[in-house]
């Protein structure tokens, strides 16, 4: 009986890991359906096309939902007054001496542009660095997932319709008190200087490409027990903006005949608080493919 019961648990386990699942799941309500894809922000050139089920679910979809169109340009642009300065302020008066030592030194390692960061503001120069630092791994935001799904649908003439909007999410940022700009970039310089972002970015694409929603979200816990302040950073710009979100997808489900295919960022799908679990306490149908 034991011998049978041990064998049955080897069985399961290899199943289990021969199972490839993806980060794409399907939402089904009373009258509509719709399939939820978690992205990631940056990429390589040959992920393209995406794994044939993420093909099919979006050419089957009528209507592509994201976060933000960030192949919008003139709404990009619009949202620089958020991020920077107007001179003659500008980024050393806005952090501590001994950390724009330290950003002149990522910068320099990096290759990344001076001029380029004069003005910005700490969280988006905390964010440029993120970005150099996976460009220089091999990653570069110009493949990111989002980007391409955006590009495709417009080109098929699929309607691309915003959760949030660029201004939304500009608007968010420059919410941003001081001190949070502050915790924010001397936190991200923690994590280029120790490693910490080459190694959180090479397990989220492992979570991404095998569908792991707990290996992201156990990846985010790491990198915030590492990092202080990354917490409450994840609490403003992830978790808090779900109830919104919730609100949209529902409506994708239930007021429109139109299937959509709606990709966010792909932690906004992990755990609890994320917006698998809080569709299936809904009531909704909700299976991964």
């Amino acid at each position: 009986m034991k011998k049978s019961l041990f064998c049955g648990c080897i069985l399961l386990l290899l199943a289990m890991q021969a199972r490839a699942e993806l980060f794409l799941w399907e939402v089904r309500s009373m009258t509509n359906s719709a399939y939820l894809f978690g992205t990631i922000h940056t990429g390589k050139k040959e992920w393209f096309p995406l794994p044939e089920p993420v093909e099919e679910a979006f050419a089957e979809s009528r209507v592509l939902a994201v976060e933000a169109d960030v192949t919008d340009l003139d709404a990009m642009t619009k949202t620089v007054a958020a991020m920077s300065y107007v001179a003659p302020d500008e980024l050393s008066k806005h952090v501590t001496p001994e950390d724009f030592v330290r950003f002149k030194a990522q910068v320099a390692r990096l290759g990344v542009d001076e001029s380029l960061t004069k003005r910005v503001k700490p969280f988006s120069a905390s964010s440029m660095l993120m970005f150099a630092e996976w460009e220089s791994a091999g990653y570069s935001p110009q493949f990111g997932i989002d980007a391409y799904l955006i590009s495709k649908a417009k080109a098929l003439r699929k309607r691309v319709v915003e959760i949030e909007g660029v201004a939304a999410q500009a608007a968010l940022v420059d919410s941003l008190t001081e001190q949070e700009h502050q915790r924010a970039f001397a936190g991200m310089l923690k994590a280029l200087e120790e490693g910490i972002i080459d190694d959180q970015l090479d397990g989220m694409v492992k979570a991404w490409q095998t569908g792991d929603a707990f290996l992201m979200l156990e990846l985010s816990r790491r990198y915030n027990e590492k990092i202080p302040g990354a917490r409450e950073m994840e609490e403003k710009f992830i978790w808090s903006r779900h109830e919104a979100m919730l609100a949209k997808v529902e409506g994708y489900l239930n007021k429109s005949i139109e299937k959509h295919f709606i990709a966010v960022g792909a932690l906004h799908l992990a755990g609890r608080r994320g917006l698998i679990e809080l569709l299936k306490a809904k009531g909704y149908v909700v299976k991964q493919k």
